[in-house]
């Protein structure tokens, strides 16, 4: 429990004080305080001041007084503000011996608020027509800290990955190998998610835009791509497939693993439109209309003033939303599942077991990847489109908040970063654009980062070998582009900077594990295990307070987190738990203090520190090492 511990204490005494009083239903909160008003302050006071016809300060003042004949373990005393809010001071032994003790527990920061239940994250979902690139990177981050997050908050969560190999993004590098004879081989030394994406597509679209009379040879290939017996479609197979595998490279290299593949083309094929189509007019959430620009076409109704969105083209062919209907519809288990499954070929990090759907009849495995709610990570610019699908899946289920769309802002790149990748932006931000091959891919960034980070460290610490130096590189660098993903509110644009991001002071990755290993190198020049059989009376310092609370406060911002699907709440929490520790470190000595007793406490501490900072990393998917 740690600091809620205390939380929880106060709430009950004051939920006995009113009821003392005969006050009941208030809705009054408790919570950790800001400085200079205790260590945990209630707004409690307010709440009464219409119906005790008091002002707050004397309210809180009376309440205050009451609260010296409550039991209290972790309370010291309470403390009437002038502002009428409510301060309560801590005792910090106990305090203190509770929060350190619990933070060597492994279920420390764990929440109970899923309750075994099963939720469905849904991410990444980028066409298998070229590598993945910066912008997709916020994406697939922010879904996979997300997973992580809820299962840390006891859900059972089933990461999907929706591979859209049956559009238009498709049809084009298709275009390009069949009709413009572009080699299926990419040059030597470049992976062929690289070669799709740099070459074929944007040479491609090029061609299109030159000729306009190409748009039918694109028709007709899409319209042999939603035929899956056609050789179209099986030549696309073959290729998407590579793709693909090149960009689940990109994502194992970032710890990013799936538990399943659904792809575009089977759910087309499966059969799956043609039963929530029947659901959708027997439910009359979609209406037919007779005349006007819709005329013909099976429509879902604007709300306000937003127009109609047509889902049956009046020549009876089914529109972009009428492939995401359905697959929504089979992520809450609302239809019978048309799949079989199979594992893909390749093997994840972790051991993690990767399943793909598949429609073959031979060998059926069965599984069940669906849930009772689902998070879907898409951006924002798609909000019109999953508001239909949310308020169309809140009514399937009869639960409003059955479907979550978690949207979030682009990605562009400093002008100093898009020099250096080579895009000349006129010292402009950068704005990407697949189709105009103006993107720099994730794994050129990663590459940059890591040389950047290994020529530091070779530096820095001459006598370490390739190995261990590689190593460290990669988990700056991973944790770099992780923690620029996330840091920030999704509703917000990120504005990517390479130099910025590997700072070793301000809110970046490389601040935070440089902390940790300046922890993990106290605990290592102690050659001592820390133990929590020491006296925690010894820690009385300000400082040592101060790092002690924010350990403290890990389940609750696990709490926070999972209630508003926010990672920035543990990037945040991460950066926090840093300064307060590097504080501890400015003014406080560990080792050589001529008090055994004392060295013992503050070991338990920095060693307390180093675990919950680890656990917490651990739900950004950021690794730190003991050395740097």
């Amino acid at each position: 429990m740690t600091f809620k511990s205390i939380l929880d204490e106060i709430e009950n005494n004051l939920n006995k004080i009113l009821s003392d009083l005969s006050i009941s239903d208030v809705k009054f909160s408790v919570e950790p305080a800001k400085p200079g008003f205790g260590d945990v302050s209630s707004n409690v006071s307010y709440l009464l001041a219409k119906q005790l016809k008091k002002s707050p300060k004397e309210i809180a003042e009376m309440i205050s007084d009451k609260y010296s004949d409550c039991t209290s373990t972790l309370v010291l005393k309470s403390e009437a503000h002038t502002s009428g809010y409510l301060n309560f001071y801590a005792n910090w032994d106990n305090l203190s011996q509770l929060i350190l003790s619990e933070s060597y527990l492994d279920t420390c920061g764990d929440v109970d608020i899923g309750n075994d239940s099963t939720i469905v994250v849904e991410h990444t979902s980028v066409n298998p027509n070229k590598a993945l690139h910066i912008g997709h990177i916020r994406n697939i981050i922010i879904g996979d800290t997300i997973s992580r997050i809820l299962h840390k908050a006891k859900y059972k969560v089933n990461v999907l990955n929706y591979i859209d190999d049956s559009g238009l993004q498709v049809a084009d590098i298709i275009v390009g190998f069949k009709h413009f004879g572009y080699d299926q081989e990419s040059p030597s030394g470049k992976k062929f998610d690289h070669y799709c994406g740099d070459d074929v597509y944007v040479k491609t679209t090029e061609k299109y835009e030159a000729d306009p009379n190409l748009e039918e040879i694109r028709k007709n290939v899409l319209k042999e791509l939603e035929d899956g017996d056609s050789e179209t479609a099986k030549f696309a197979d073959k290729i998407t497939r590579r793709v693909l595998a090149g960009q689940l490279e990109t994502c194992w290299n970032l710890d990013v693993t799936y538990d399943c593949l659904n792809f575009e083309s089977q759910i087309v094929r499966s059969g799956l439109w043609d039963k929530i189509f029947e659901k959708l007019k027997e439910m009359k959430l979609v209406e037919f209309e007779n005349e006007g620009k819709n005329g013909g076409c099976w429509v879902i109704r604007g709300e306000g003033k937003e127009d109609d969105k047509v889902i049956v083209r009046s020549n009876g062919t089914a529109t972009y939303i009428a492939k995401d209907i359905p697959y929504a519809a089979w992520k809450l288990g609302l239809l019978e599942d048309p799949f079989n499954y199979e594992k893909y070929a390749s093997e994840q990090p972790n051991s993690r077991v990767l399943w793909q759907t598949t429609l073959n009849q031979t060998n059926p495995i069965s599984k069940n990847f669906t849930g009772d709610k689902v998070v879907t990570v898409i951006d924002s610019r798609q909000a019109r489109l999953q508001k239909i699908i949310t308020t169309l899946m809140g009514k399937f289920k009869s639960v409003p908040d059955a479907y979550n769309h978690l949207g979030y802002e682009s990605v562009t790149l400093s002008s100093e970063t898009a020099k250096t990748l080579g895009l000349d932006t006129d010292g402009k931000q950068a704005q990407m654009s697949g189709r105009k091959g103006l993107y720099v891919n994730a794994d050129s960034v990663y590459e940059i980062l890591k040389k950047k980070t290994k020529d530091e460290t070779k530096k820095r610490h001459p006598e370490m070998t390739d190995s261990e130096i590689d190593s460290i590189a990669h988990y700056i660098s991973v944790g770099t582009l992780r923690y620029e993903m996330i840091k920030q509110d999704l509703d917000k644009i990120i504005t990517f900077d390479l130099t910025k991001s590997l700072s070793l002071e301000g809110d970046t990755a490389p601040y935070i594990q440089y902390t940790h290993a300046r922890a993990s190198r106290i605990l290592e020049k102690s050659g001592r295990i820390p133990t929590i059989d020491v006296d925690f009376s010894l820690l009385k310092e300000q400082s040592e307070l101060d790092l002690i609370k924010n350990i403290g406060l890990f389940n609750l911002q696990v709490r926070d987190a999972t209630n508003n699907l926010s990672p920035k709440v543990i990037a945040r929490y991460c950066h926090d738990l840093a300064v307060s520790f590097n504080s501890f470190y400015e003014k406080s000595k560990v080792l050589a203090l001529g008090d055994i007793d004392l060295e013992n406490s503050r070991l338990c501490l920095v060693n307390s520190f180093k675990i919950v900072l680890e656990k917490a990393l651990d739900l950004l998917g950021i690794k730190a090492p003991d050395r740097m």
